[in-house]
């Protein structure tokens, strides 16, 4: 007999992406994949003003075609686990079937989640590559300029750093002058404050490209779907005294191409490729 976890694992499945996931505000939701694998987006072109005329026929200025990119994004994560709990080790330990599934979530499945994303936002958005040191503030100023560039929203800019480079960053005599880092407001999981205007977001290294210090980013630019997030604990399954459980998720990021230059790493020469 296969019980469903969400009946009675509810609450961690659910809110495991929307609590566990630092990711989340760096992505959207804005596409939906119901009943499909890919999803086509298209973007539109613009034209040059000109000056208007009051003579001839052509007081517009000469028609310029509109036309389009598409962008295909399909997805390609389809990941899974499963194991088992013997029926007497689960009574005579309290090794607990869904309890090993919260740990599964917590510690696996929400952190590759995140790793892949940024992943995506590393290699689909723009790159920083001066080598600015041990002047960590002077860095995290100048990807911001780059997003104003971009013409990129300053509401909702967040950036996720390597608790590494944060040190530095706390560390730098400039920030620690001019800095506006603080406790107060805070709205995401690991946020420890602001920076240049900027939510951050602390994560261990590992969470971020081989040499990339920080990414800053809007959440318009990557869309990151979570088609399926599937969980069973089967009772007594053929062959088993005890529970098997099985996950399934689905999942993917992409970054859209007409929004890739809201994305800004900051990944200095001389580090390794990664």
């Amino acid at each position: 007999m296969a019980v469903e976890l969400t009946t009675i694992f509810s609450d961690k499945v659910d809110d495991a992406f929307t609590i566990g996931a630092v990711s989340n505000p760096f992505t959207n939701q804005d596409y939906t994949w119901d009943g499909a694998r890919s999803i086509i987006a298209t973007s539109t072109n613009t034209v040059d003003m000109t000056d208007y005329t009051t003579v001839g026929t052509s007081r517009y200025g000469t028609p310029a075609e509109a036309t389009g990119n598409q962008q295909t994004m399909t997805l390609n994560k389809d990941r899974a686990f499963t194991y088992t709990v013997d029926k007497m080790r689960e009574n005579e330990t309290q090794l607990k079937a869904e309890k090993i599934l919260a740990r599964q979530l917590a510690e696996v499945i929400v952190p590759e989640v995140d790793i892949y994303r940024f992943a995506e936002m590393f290699k689909g958005g723009t790159n920083l590559t001066t080598n600015y040191g041990s002047k960590a503030y002077e860095a995290v100023v100048r990807a911001n300029e780059k997003l104003d560039e971009a013409k990129v929203p300053t509401a909702n800019r967040m950036i996720v750093t390597k608790s590494t480079f944060y040190a530095d960053l706390k560390l730098d005599p400039a920030f620690t002058g001019l800095g506006d880092l603080a406790q107060s407001d805070i709205k995401y999981k690991g946020q420890v404050g602001m920076v240049d205007g900027a939510s951050v977001v602390r994560v261990p290294a590992n969470y971020l490209p081989t040499g990339v210090s920080f990414i800053i980013a809007h959440a318009s630019a990557t869309v990151a779907p979570i088609k399926l997030a599937d969980y069973k604990i089967h009772l007594d399954a053929p062959g088993i005294s005890g529970s098997l459980v099985e996950g399934r998720i689905y999942y993917d990021a992409f970054v859209l191409n007409q929004k890739k230059n809201a994305i800004v790493s900051y990944k200095p020469t001389g580090t390794v490729a990664g």
